[in-house]
């Protein structure tokens, strides 16, 4: 369960195209206990295209900002002609925010703002933490922060300390422990046969069980002395895939992951695994950048 706890989220930039996930953002974002020296600047980037929409783009954007001043949060907003990645990439390089927020999917009637023209952009080639929501938004009730001990998960845990969670929430921490990938051998014949034992791989499957303990407890630590009261779990396969099934066994409301994990032999949550979770997830997906890592 969750405890209240110190909101270091001061400068949100929502990105709002009027879309359902849109609209569903700003509903996720107004519903959050938000500290009252947060700023959230709303922005709208229309394109050349919608430049006959401007009646409707004002519309949708004063809706937007009527529905977070009803929650007493300070608004501002801004239109910026261009293409909304560009833009929103741009906007953040300027103004440094804490969260990025904006959904899933853009208006279908415009092919430039659909997922993977905006939203994987962001994700992937901004540097700040950004929150993909999705459509419907029932609250955020179960969160499940999924860690492999890199520095980016890392970092990720310790934002979460700072997210305004509703009370009540449930936080589970996940570890998932990957499968053995035993070297081979070719032998004349042309059978491949496997180097290690089965004494030998059991060997590695505790030792790798002994190394996610010791990740889950850190993270659990670290998050209980954030005033948080998470559950850990441990699971075993494709990160990805059992990630993906926790949320749909469990209804998980909010996915948090680091943007990339230790490497391809040393651990599973990479590039690849975050790209997943934000494309195949139900749910909303929040992804901590880790751009001093990424960038060196």
């Amino acid at each position: 369960m969750v405890a209240p706890a110190k909101n270091r989220l001061l400068n949100i930039l929502l990105a709002d195209d009027g879309s359902l996930n849109a609209r569903a953002a700003v509903q996720l974002l107004a519903d959050l206990p938000h500290s009252s020296e947060t700023v959230v600047t709303a922005l709208r980037v229309f394109t050349p295209v919608q430049a006959t929409e401007m009646s409707f783009v004002e519309e949708t954007l004063e809706k937007t900002k009527n529905l977070l001043k009803s929650r007493h949060l300070r608004v501002r907003s801004e239109m910026v002609l261009g293409y909304p990645a560009e833009k929103i990439i741009e906007f953040a390089e300027a103004h440094h925010p804490d969260l990025i927020v904006m959904g899933a999917k853009g208006r279908r009637a415009v092919p430039e703002i659909l997922l993977g023209g905006v939203a994987m952009h962001v994700v992937e080639d901004g540097r700040w933490p950004v929150l993909v929501v999705r459509e419907p938004v029932k609250g955020l009730k179960r969160i499940l922060l999924v860690t492999d001990g890199s520095p980016c998960s890392e970092l990720a845990c310790s934002y979460m300390q700072g997210f305004p969670l509703p009370a009540g929430a449930d936080v589970t921490i996940m570890h998932v422990v990957p499968p053995i990938r035993p070297s081979y051998f070719v032998e004349p014949t042309g059978m491949a046969l496997s180097v290690l034992s089965a004494e030998e791989e059991e060997r590695i499957r505790r030792e790798d069980e002994q190394l996610g303990m010791g990740i889950l407890q850190k993270a659990h630590d670290a998050l209980e002395a954030g005033g948080l009261k998470p559950e850990t779990l441990l699971r075993y396969g494709d990160a990805a895939d059992q990630i993906l099934k926790f949320v749909k066994e469990e209804q998980v409301d909010l996915i948090v992951a680091g943007s990339r994990g230790l490497g391809t032999f040393t651990s599973w949550l990479m590039g690849s695994v975050s790209r997943k979770l934000v494309h195949y997830s139900k749910c909303s997906v929040l992804i901590v950048r880790c751009a001093r890592q990424e960038q060196s």
